[in-house]
């Protein structure tokens, strides 16, 4: 019983610290956002820079200076070039929303009429309904797909007006990210030393378990996601499929959620293009590239991921839709860093 207790009040302890540093954290996550980035990317860069120092010989400010150097020019090009392609395919995709709907108005209500023959039994005032929700439904989408273009257009044009702003930010995350960069690849536990225990051993071993466990899980899965974004593109770029950074995008996204994953964009863009558009060559293209794809994906991911936390699917899905359900994007962020970060820690014994 009294190991129980224990238990619980570490679990409780653990909540009110984890809540209190995450409301602090992105509540000063607007001006610390330069030096939080600069911190990650430095943790990328540490290991070329090391690679650049045993291998040529450079001096450690040097070699920070080029991964650095290279790094940034890689985002910069790598961002300039993904909002352009985003842009052009966002406006392109709500005139064409629009125009299929207004020049296929006929075709549609036909369909609905044709609905009407196969469930002629059902009372009229039932088809009726149905057919009323359906066109309200087409409605709604010409609509929302309106509304999201239009949010994107906006956004880059707000993105536009923050460029002295983003130009400062990016300026103080280069220079912090080379001045981290250079201070990591030397850096021997420095923290630690600073950080008072009666166990230094055990403090160690938690700090050190934790970190490999939570940078490696997360660069292994930011890299068998680029992987997939790559791969979709390619496949949709090949097969002349429309839209196809946008759904390249989704398809990373959905590709980190358990369960549904990247079938939840190519099973449905391949039956659009199979029963809407009769495009038989382009849906069976869409079905095999999704074979591929996910046959690429089991067999990298397992070699890529070295650290899995081992959190099973439905904790994650539960965290997200709690998250969402409770303070919608800031609250399922929560929710999932909460399970993750108490696998960590239970994994190296602290709970």
């Amino acid at each position: 019983m009294d190991r129980f207790i224990e238990k619980f009040d570490k679990i409780i302890l653990f909540f009110i610290i984890y809540t209190l540093v995450f409301l602090v954290f992105f509540k000063a996550l607007n001006y610390a956002l330069p030096f939080v980035l600069a911190f990650i990317f430095s943790l990328i860069l540490k290991k070329p820079t090391e690679l650049l120092i045993s291998k040529f010989k450079i001096k450690k400010g040097i070699a920070s200076l080029i991964t650095t150097l290279i790094f940034f020019t890689l985002i910069i090009l790598l961002l300039s070039l993904g909002i352009a392609s985003l842009t052009k395919e966002a406006i392109q995709l709500g005139k064409n929303t629009q125009n299929y709907l207004s020049n296929n108005s006929n075709n549609i209500y036909n369909f609905f009429q044709n609905l009407n023959i196969y469930y002629n039994n059902l009372d009229p005032s039932i088809i009726n309904a149905i057919e009323n929700t359906l066109l309200s439904s087409v409605s709604k989408i010409s609509n929302l797909t309106m509304l999201i273009t239009s949010k994107i257009v906006q956004g880059v044009i707000s993105f536009l007006t923050y460029i002295p702003y983003l130009f400062m930010v990016i300026l103080f995350t280069l220079l912090s990210t080379y001045f981290f960069t250079k201070d990591l690849t030397s850096a021997k536990n420095k923290f630690l030393s600073h950080v008072p225990t009666d166990n230094p051993d055990r403090m160690q071993y938690i700090f050190a378990q934790s970190k490999k466990m939570l940078v490696n899980y997360a660069l292994s899965y930011l890299l068998v996601i680029s992987i997939t974004f790559i791969e979709t593109l390619l496949g949709f770029s090949i097969l002349k499929v429309k839209y196809a950074v946008i759904l390249s995008i989704i398809a990373a996204i959905f590709d980190i959620l358990p369960i549904l994953g990247i079938g939840g964009i190519y099973i449905p863009l391949a039956l659009i293009y199979m029963f809407i558009q009769k495009d038989y060559f382009t849906s069976f293209g869409i079905l095999i590239w999704y074979i591929v794809v996910t046959v690429v994906r089991q067999i990298l991911e397992p070699k890529i991921v070295s650290s899995s936390l081992g959190i099973h699917p439905v904790a994650v899905l539960a965290s997200i839709f709690i998250g969402l359900k409770v303070n919608g994007l800031s609250g399922m962020f929560f929710c999932i860093f909460l399970v993750v970060f108490y696998k960590v820690l239970k994994s190296v014994e602290v709970l």
